[in-house]
């Protein structure tokens, strides 16, 4: 194993919402993300929650801090992903990490389609920086959820090929997948 992957990861949670940022309400978001990860990973972590308004700006330079200075492994963000002006996630996720992975967010529209009619206008996506993922998900903890449940059995692996810190996941919660070797 190297240094990198002997160390605990990193993981930012990001939520971007105009009203949560100003606290006009709480974000469940954001929170509803940290418990997933508690749930289904064995292996040490470290959380780093920003709560930061909607915008191009405000997204793609926080999601550089988190991966450049901060030395984030992982990166979810929650919100920004429909169609209204101020949603601009996966825009600022691109710019800040140019490699994108277009099976994430197929495949999270997928089973969202599942759950609402609307899941069609879900512009999630999900991109690298160097050895940072960055997996834009849904604005609710339910579709959160069932987001998460979709994508994850690949993202250990997906860490593994871009350098970042390993994760283990409770087959119990969660089985992730690597091929065998």
């Amino acid at each position: 194993m190297t240094e990198q992957s002997e160390r605990p990861a990193i993981i930012g949670v990001v939520t971007a919402s105009d009203r949560a940022s100003a606290g006009v309400y709480q974000d469940e978001s954001g929170p509803a993300i940290v418990a997933y990860l508690e749930r289904i990973l064995t292996t040490p972590f470290k959380t780093l929650r920003r709560i930061i308004p909607d915008g191009f700006e405000s997204v793609r330079d926080t999601l550089i801090e988190l991966a450049d200075k901060d030395g984030c492994d992982l990166i979810l963000t929650t919100g920004g992903t429909g169609p209204s002006p101020r949603d601009l996630t996966p825009e600022a996720t691109l710019a800040a990490a140019p490699r994108v992975l277009p099976g994430f967010g197929e495949l999270m529209r997928q089973v969202s389609l599942q759950q609402v009619p609307t899941a069609i206008l879900s512009r999630q996506l999900a991109a690298h920086r160097n050895a940072c993922l960055i997996i834009n998900l849904p604005g609710k903890p339910a579709s959160i959820e069932v987001c998460l449940n979709a994508v994850f059995p690949a993202v250990p692996y997906c860490l593994d090929l871009i350098g970042a810190a390993r994760i283990e996941t409770d087959p119990a919660q969660l089985k992730s997948f690597r091929p065998k070797r």
